[in-house]
């Protein structure tokens, strides 16, 4: 088969770290191409400098057989490459067809052809089977949608080499399986993929061939079809992995959280929470399943202080919650890892020792009459990072820096750090690489094991699954039931979150 792309020796220098230590690199035509690695390994910033968002120290790139040199975006567009960043490149309050001729706008005169932008991204969207609203302002359209929008605009602009940065990080297993069908529909084409993702379920139903990294330095190059989930995790982290989450039977230690008729709207002012009536105990995980847009964000934002609720009843440890600010609710015993880490879970810009004590920078023993000390926060900080295994240089690097699954990392250690009555986890391990999804794992079973009440928000069904103790569906913001996990599986789980219905000897509580 063709070599449509082929990197060799490519070393990537940053100040600390080695990022790329003389990594090759092949792509095929017509192949899907998994990057795996662990968060830091190296994988992102090799398809940066594919993209010519970074120039290595040393190493060849070639492109259909000719050696090239890649110093910018437009650089890697002409030759044909285009790429699809894990946090989204879009203008919020453009509409989709802007977004997607954006810098190539079609032109009427010196004004932008919006008829032909609008028919063009029609014709393009068709072609590939996108289902997408060209008129659609992308504020207003989900995750997944905008996912779509970012592939559309690469192929405008003539991409014959797609890479994907983690593109199911923030999909629904429903947008997944879509995301695989346009992956096979460009292979079709004889368009060639490149994926950078942690999820190995998804590299063995995706992908042609896997190139492992592992702190800088390819460890392996596997074709799927010879290689097992277990030895991909193996090569990716160095060690063998325990994919099955191990707990004991749960010692439930009375209720910690009660909710009651609650209600509350969404940004439009529309109902988004239409009375949730829930409880949580100490020494249980309870998950809660459903697809994106039911109602899940609004709902912890509530809980949180993030949103005002219109009524109802919040109690924690018997104490009134309901309408309190995020520091009350913080300093009355709350634990938020948030489901965007970026918005609500860390300040970018700050240090890793400043991050490390968000929510608790008024309090003994950081501050003391309005006077933060820096020692004990450093102190602090070196010690969950250590502990917690974040992957970085020292404490004083921004957050920023980070890949996304040492970002993910720190807020947990963060978190629990607090030692909070309630831990509320919400897409905990977005993102994160199977090495940290199973330390991350660990540290929830502990915080359960050790009588905490853990509430668990995940669009991994999997993941709900292997760790939850009760599970209740969300859809159209109400909770529909609760299965213990001894009865809830993928099916049962499937047909409550489409708003479907169970037998009432399957489901211990509907609402």
């Amino acid at each position: 088969m063709d070599k449509v792309i082929e990197m060799k020796e490519i070393t990537k220098v940053f100040p600390g770290t080695t990022a790329n230590d003389n990594v090759d690199f092949t792509l095929l035509k017509s192949e899907t191409h998994v990057l795996l690695g662990e968060n830091g390994a190296g994988k992102t910033t090799l398809m940066n400098v594919l993209y010519g968002l970074y120039q290595p120290e040393k190493g060849q790139i070639f492109v259909r057989g000719k050696e090239v040199k890649i110093t910018n975006p437009n650089d890697a567009i002409k030759l044909g490459i285009g790429m699809v960043h894990q946090h989204f490149m879009l203008v919020h309050n453009f509409t989709v067809a802007e977004n997607i001729v954006l810098g190539m706008e079609p032109k009427k005169g010196v004004k932008l052809d919006i008829n032909k932008a609008i028919k063009d991204v029609e014709e393009l969207a068709k072609k590939y089977g996108f289902n997408i609203d060209p008129n659609a302002v992308i504020e207003d359209i989900g995750v997944g949608q905008q996912q779509k929008v970012e592939i559309l605009k690469a192929l405008y602009r003539g991409a014959e080499i797609l890479i994907l940065d983690e593109p199911t990080a923030v999909l629904t297993p429903q947008e997944i399986e879509e995301l695989g069908i346009i992956i096979e529909n460009l292979k079709a084409e004889g368009k060639s993929v490149i994926l950078i993702t942690h999820k190995l379920k998804e590299v063995m139903s995706m992908s042609d061939r896997v190139t492992i990294i592992r702190r800088g330095k390819v460890t392996g190059i596997v074709n799927t079809k010879d290689t097992s989930i277990d030895e991909l995790a193996e090569l990716m982290v160095g060690r063998k992995v325990n994919l099955i989450v191990e707990k004991k039977e749960s010692k439930l230690r009375g209720e910690v959280l009660k909710i009651e008729n609650l209600h509350a709207n969404d940004n439009r002012d529309l109902p988004a929470i239409n009375g949730i009536n829930l409880s949580i105990n100490g020494g249980e995980i309870l998950g809660i399943a459903g697809v994106d847009g039911n109602g899940q964000t609004e709902f912890l934002e509530v809980l949180t202080g993030l949103r005002k609720p219109q009524n109802g009843k919040i109690s924690l440890n018997g104490k009134d919650i309901f309408g309190k600010t995020p520091r009350e609710i913080v300093d009355s015993g709350v634990g938020h890892i948030p489901e965007d880490r970026h918005k609500r879970g860390l300040i970018l810009k700050y240090s890793l020792f400043e991050n490390s004590i968000l929510g608790m920078q008024h309090k003994a023993p950081f501050s003391k009459n309005t006077v933060i000390d820096y020692k004990k926060v450093r102190e602090f900080a070196q010690k969950i990072i250590k502990e917690f295994d974040v992957r970085t240089p020292n404490d004083e690097v921004h957050a920023s820096a980070l890949s996304g699954g040492n970002q993910q990392k720190l807020i947990v250690a963060r978190e629990i750090s607090k030692n909070p009555d309630l831990l509320i986890a919400a897409q905990p391990t977005r993102g994160v690489d199977v090495g940290a999804i199973e330390f991350i794992h660990k540290r929830l079973v502990a915080e359960r094991d050790a009588g905490k009440a853990v509430l668990l928000v995940s669009f991994e069904l999997d993941e709900v699954l292997a760790l939850s103790d009760r599970i209740a569906v969300m859809y159209d913001g109400k909770i529909v039931g609760i299965l213990d996990r001894k009865d809830a599986d993928e099916q049962k789980l499937g047909i409550l979150m489409a708003g479907g219905s169970l037998d009432e000897k399957e489901v211990s509580k509907v609402e």
